[in-house]
């Protein structure tokens, strides 16, 4: 799987980490994450449960998930990287108009900057995945202890800024899982997610070229990679626009990866 560098995560990570920093050192890693205060469980309660709520998350496979369960035919739309003010809401409307869900894989720091549209992605029935706090790609070549601060404080700043509802998967940056990283994360109720489709929408070719690419990758298998964040994402939104009925056309089913 290729892997890119961490760039604007970085800068976005350390700015938000600097305002964090009292918060995450006080934090337990290992500690299950809950509502920020009790305006916010009064909220939670008002709404049915969504996937991934509640006071426990019970452990999942450690083996990384790229089928999708709606079978053979089915195909999972995957964003990485947001959630953005500007590419988030353009994508959530693109979803809607042909009906898909999806599952939305966040930065800890950009989802504890942006609880309304972490919100807003639940609210439209996609699901949550963990995707670090600084997305950063040689996770595989650092200690268990810094993976552990990616993982767990990211799960917790996604769930706090949620309401309560917690991520179902974990993706490593740039696909660089450990056995440890899975296992920890397994443990925590978040199924480690791959990918079969990468449309190298990330470094923006053009949106022939994005479409193209996942036409030509999807015999690879049903999860495809997107991106909500990271830069102008309008090659993206665009793509979406084109793919989303030229798969259902195809006779492909949206669904969700494996838990």
């Amino acid at each position: 799987m290729a892997r890119r560098g961490r760039g604007w995560y970085g800068q976005v990570a350390a700015a938000a980490m600097g305002v964090t920093a009292v918060a995450v050192a006080a934090s337990l890693w290992t500690s299950p994450a809950g509502p920020a205060d009790g305006s916010t469980r009064a909220r939670s309660a008002e709404r049915p449960a969504a996937p991934g709520a509640g006071p426990k998350a019970a452990p999942v496979s450690v083996e990384i998930a790229h089928a999708s369960d709606r079978g053979a035919r089915g195909v999972n739309i995957t964003i990485d990287d947001g959630p953005d003010p500007v590419w988030t809401p353009r994508v959530l409307k693109v979803l809607k108009e042909y009906g898909v869900k999806a599952t939305f894989c966040m930065i800890g720091p950009q989802a504890q900057a942006h609880p309304d549209l972490v919100r807003a992605v639940v609210a439209a029935g996609h699901r949550l995945c963990d995707h670090t706090v600084s997305h950063d790609v040689t996770m595989d070549k650092k200690s268990e202890a810094y993976q552990s601060r990616q993982i767990l404080d990211a799960e917790r700043m996604i769930t706090e800024a949620s309401g309560g509802v917690r991520p179902l998967y974990y993706r490593a940056p740039g696909g660089a899982f450990t056995p440890y990283s899975r296992k920890l994360a397994a443990s925590h109720g978040m199924r480690p997610l791959g990918w079969n489709v990468d449309s190298k929408d990330f470094e923006r070719p053009g949106t022939p070229t994005v479409v193209a690419t996942v036409k030509d990758e999807m015999p690879n298998g049903p999860t495809v990679l997107f991106h909500d964040a990271g830069g102008d994402r309008s090659e993206t939104v665009a793509a979406l626009r084109e793919l989303l009925p030229w798969l259902k056309g195809q006779g492909y089913a949206f669904g969700f990866p494996v838990r």
